[in-house]
């Protein structure tokens, strides 16, 4: 076939010729709408700096600067997004460049509690706004004509009463002369033309056709590669013996440390090939924990004395010796692995006059400033470039494998890439924690909740719950503790953490109470939602009417409680809503009965975070959020035996399947708040709404995660 061209921005394909005649007219898919993105490596095309984030070239190209690092959220897009917006910048001419770590430059370059776009917004508006507002000094100045007879539009400058025009390329030496604004006008956001469009992701082309973009993409001419055999938890190096390995081919070097064992080589197989031949004895040195101690120690936490309060309204002890009528459960999510489809890996290069790190972090000045705290050096001798994540999932928040390439560097003097295996990812990473739930609620005569008593028990989670978080305000007598035991297994932030399966557990448990009061569960939370708005009680740290919003929404899309099957019959329906990182999302899951089996069809969700940057990866985001937060409450489990995790790739840890994603709905609250966080919300309703519509399928409750492997799900028939 001879080469296909691109005919227009909108990435239709030219007709080719076929070598054996005929013509063939395509789409691209790997076309995006800017001119592409690249990994920071100075500027890309020389021209005018305006601020921290922009560049304007006299060819007219303006190159945007992303911080953040990239794992997945589309943040790379976005914040570019923002920045043209405000510029009035035509998106064909922007190039996005990765940013390196320089909080000289920028705040906050992490990647983690969906608070990129909340805490950059503003910053990111100006930035656009200030260039715009001195390309249209420049022009003014040019053509002496006051700058407010100017506008701009699509990379141009024009005064329609003398009918003149300037590009942003032809004006952006003489403005960046100027001096900087201090106060600028921000659009309306009636006014927005890229914001809230729908923009494909400015890294596509190069993921799909399989340029180089992430850790484990990097490459230096003459780098190592190290691979590391970790102890299980509660154990430590006993004896070694690594002449076998050393003698293979390729092998550079063993060594250890931190009760660690690296293996240093020319290639990724060879070092691990030389790993799998390390004879290592491995000595107790913690409780070896196994999941049957879990389970008992969790009725212990939840028995026993010694909680924390973590709130306490009313006199909760009356309203349950008062109530008509009690309702208790209990409610168990597992450890969970972060599984990204990349697994751990980082560059490092410790030399003499510093120390060069390159790769996936979601907190690249956490990964430099524990580099200069091992080598007791000053954090301005560490630079740190960013890839692009295959996944994170709060895992690479932590930095320890970025340290574990710094370590090894600084041993065989060599610059050193250290890769994880799946099993290394899997057996000695940072899990989800483990926790239980205990419930209790009080109800009247008239079926209002009168009292509401929540116990986290955890393992390393700290406080497992949300203690401000709805009903808290909507009930008059609540009492909220928690409980923790601190365990040798090594938890972290897990997406959405904490709410990713509390939300579940108190989505699941107030559809209980609603059954006990005879309610409808829609009804029964506005209820609630009504008597905190109406008679508060304590604080709220939610807002009422934002949850509201999406409640109706979703109610109105997802037709709840009317909409019949093929049969006739109603369709099993299940309802969740929460309040997280900022945002509200309510989700209705539908279940049908196949073969005596209930099965997950569809799933609407309605969610409010505020002004939606760009379509495309706003929908991305929730339908990733329902996947995995549905795959994880039906199938994901992480189990121990004496401290040594039991799953240890995917033929044993289950992920959800391509033919068991339900479709997925999605419908965003129109506002003009500014933006909440959407990369972590809509992931905690998810769990609630399926377990909730297969109880109204089958009248059998999961109270327990993964949903796959619980007797009350296997009974079903």
């Amino acid at each position: 076939m001879k080469n296909i061209e691109h005919t227009n921005r909108r990435g239709f394909l030219k007709l080719a010729t076929l070598a054996g005649g005929g013509l063939v007219l395509g789409f691209s898919w790997v076309k995006a709408e800017a001119i592409g993105s690249t990994v920071a490596s100075g500027a890309i095309i020389a021209g005018a700096d305006f601020n921290s984030y922009l560049s304007i070239s006299p060819e007219g190209i303006v190159t945007i600067l992303s911080p953040n690092p990239e794992v997945g959220q589309g943040i790379k897009t976005a914040f570019p997004i923002i920045v043209a917006e405000e510029l009035d910048a035509d998106w064909s001419k922007v190039v996005v460049e990765q940013a390196p770590l320089d909080t000289k430059k920028f705040e906050r370059q992490v990647a983690g509690g969906s608070g990129s776009i909340p805490h950059s917004w503003e910053r990111l508006r100006k930035a656009g706004a200030t260039a715009r507002m001195m390309l249209v000094e420049a022009a003014a100045k040019r053509w002496n004509v006051p700058s407010s007879e100017c506008t701009t539009e699509n990379g141009f400058v024009a005064h329609s009463g003398s009918n003149r025009k300037a590009s942003y390329g032809e004006l952006a030496n003489e403005a960046a002369q100027l001096a900087v604004p201090t106060n600028v006008k921000l659009k309306a956001i009636k006014d927005f033309k890229l914001i809230g469009s729908t923009i494909r992701n400015v890294d596509n082309p190069k993921i799909i056709t399989g340029k180089p973009l992430f850790g484990l993409d990097f490459y230096r001419e003459g780098m190592l590669f190290a691979m590391i055999q970790r102890p299980a938890f509660g154990y430590k190096l006993k004896s070694l013996n690594a002449e076998a390995a050393k003698a293979m081919s390729g092998i550079v070097n063993v060594v250890t440390f931190d009760n660690n064992v690296a293996v240093v080589g020319k290639s990724t197989w060879q070092v691990k090939k030389a790993k799998d031949a390390l004879k290592i004895e491995w000595e107790k040195a913690d409780a070896l924990e196994s999941t049957a101690d879990h389970n008992r120690i969790f009725k212990e936490l939840l028995d026993g004395s010694g909680a924390t309060v973590r709130r306490k309204d009313g006199d909760v002890e009356t309203a349950f010796k008062n109530a008509a009528k009690v309702v208790k459960a209990e409610y168990q999510c597992p450890f969970l692995s972060h599984a990204p489809m990349e697994p751990m890996n980082f560059f490092a290069h410790v030399r003499p006059d510093g120390v060069e790190l390159v790769g996936p972090t979601q907190t690249p000045e956490l990964a430099r400033n524990e580099t200069a705290k091992l080598l007791g050096i000053t954090p301005d001798k560490v630079s740190v470039q960013l890839t692009r994540m295959g996944g994170g999932f709060g895992r690479r928040l932590k930095a320890d494998y970025v340290v574990e390439a710094v370590q090894v560097s600084k041993l065989v003097n060599a610059p050193v890439k250290v890769i994880w295996t799946r099993e290394d990812d899997m057996t000695g990473g940072s899990y989800r924690p483990a926790v239980r739930y205990r419930f209790e609620a009080a109800l009247d005569a008239q079926g209002n909740m009168i009292g509401y008593k929540l116990r986290g028990a955890s393992i390393n989670a700290g406080n497992s719950t949300r203690e401000d978080n709805f009903p808290a305000g909507a009930v008059d007598n609540l009492l909220i503790d928690s409980v923790d035991h601190k365990s040798p297994i090594t938890t972290g932030p897990w997406r959405a953490p904490i709410t990713n399966f509390l939300a579940f557990a108190e989505q699941s448990f107030i559809d209980e109470v609603a059954q006990a009061a005879g309610k409808d569960p829609v009804r029964f939370r506005l209820e609630l939602l009504d008597k905190a708005k109406q008679k508060p009680t304590g604080a709220i740290k939610y807002d009422i009417d934002r949850m509201k919003g999406v409640i109706n929404l979703a109610v109105e899309k997802s037709g709840w409680g009317k909409k019949k099957g093929a049969d006739g019959k109603p369709v099993a329906q299940g309802f969740s809503v929460y309040f997280s990182h900022r945002s509200y999302v309510a989700q209705v899951g539908e279940v049908v009965m196949q073969k005596g089996k209930p099965v997950l069809q569809k799933v609407y969700s309605a969610a409010d975070c505020g002004v939606v940057i760009n379509q495309s990866g706003s929908q991305q985001q929730v339908r990733g959020c329902i996947v995995d937060g549905i795959g994880h409450a039906m199938y994901g489990n992480l189990t121990f035996k004496d401290g040594v995790p039991q799953q240890k790739n995917f033929n044993e840890y289950r992920l959800i399947r391509l033919n068991e994603i339900p479709e997925v709905d999605v419908h965003f609250v129109q506002n003009e708040i500014d933006p909440t966080g959407l990369g972590e919300p809509s992931l905690p309703p998810a769990g609630g709404a399926v377990a909730n519509a297969i109880f109204k399928a089958t009248g059998k409750r999961l109270r327990s995660q993964p949903f796959a492997e619980q007797e009350e799900f296997k009974g079903i028939s």
